[in-house]
């Protein structure tokens, strides 16, 4: 049973997880966070113990043992945030995730474009971003993120193997310090993310092993082959191929 009380004293933030939400079953966090208009508050945070319909991108489906993990979102909704800083918040949660990883537990996190968290190679985390819009204007943002964090044992077929922590401590984690370190280091990475973009970026690149490396990017039925150069100023991939350089904006990354 995940202790609010416990979550509360960790949490050292204005205003990520200052509207905390627990549910034992929901269909999906994000769902709930994107249509619940009564919802008003910046970085209402949800947290459910059951996701019915938890997905990932691509509509893949996020399985996750009750009691077990952290599947939770995050409501955005200054538009401060919005257009092009969008996807710089893709990177500055999976930086704040990955550093609040290495910060309790002492695991180097890697990160893998565009929104896995891995660690020695095995799947931890997922981030998938979704918003709401009208027109062009952006109007509400959320995040979700499912991290294994106690959960030790994985059915089903995985392009990457899974893990969790508890599987690389072999200890059971106490998830209410966790989360509460992930929003703390979060909202001080959003407030950086407005100023200062290039820090955000250059610290998700210093956790990206496959920069350098051949990689194959997979979108639907087309498929990419070359080095994976960079990412650009807005998080998108530069692909090398041929001796020309290509952005590639979606798209599954693996080694050649």
């Amino acid at each position: 049973m995940f202790d609010i009380e416990k979550f509360d004293i960790k949490l050292d933030t204005n205003q990520m997880g200052r509207n905390f939400i627990y549910a034992e079953e929901v269909t999906s966090t994000n769902e709930i966070l994107l249509n619940d208009k009564d919802l008003k508050q910046h970085g209402t945070v949800l947290l459910a113990e059951n996701q019915t319909e938890g997905k990932g991108r691509l509509n893949r489906q996020w399985l996750s043992a009750r009691d077990m993990n952290l599947t939770f979102s995050i409501l955005i909704l200054e538009a401060k945030l919005f257009g092009k800083k969008i996807n710089i918040l893709n990177f500055a949660i999976a930086v704040a995730v990955a550093m609040s990883i290495e910060n309790l537990f002492q695991l180097r996190a890697e990160l893998k474009w565009p929104n896995d968290v891995m660690i020695a190679n095995k799947k931890i985390a997922g981030i998938l971003l979704e918003s709401v819009s009208s027109g062009n204007k952006v109007e509400r943002l959320v995040i979700g993120i499912g991290l294994n964090v106690n959960q030790t044992t994985f059915q089903g077929k995985f392009n990457f193997e899974p893990t969790s922590i508890k599987r690389e401590q072999h200890q059971n984690i106490e998830r209410e310090k966790l989360l509460a370190e992930i929003l703390n280091n979060f909202e001080e990475l959003v407030e950086i993310s407005v100023s200062k973009p290039k820090f955000i970026l250059d610290e998700w690149r210093s956790r990206c092993r496959l920069i350098g490396e051949r990689i194959t990017v997979s979108e639907n039925d087309q498929t990419r082959r070359g080095i994976f150069e960079d990412i650009n100023d807005e998080g998108f991939l530069i692909l090398k191929s041929e001796n020309k350089l290509e952005t590639i904006h979606f798209g599954d990354v693996s080694i050649s």
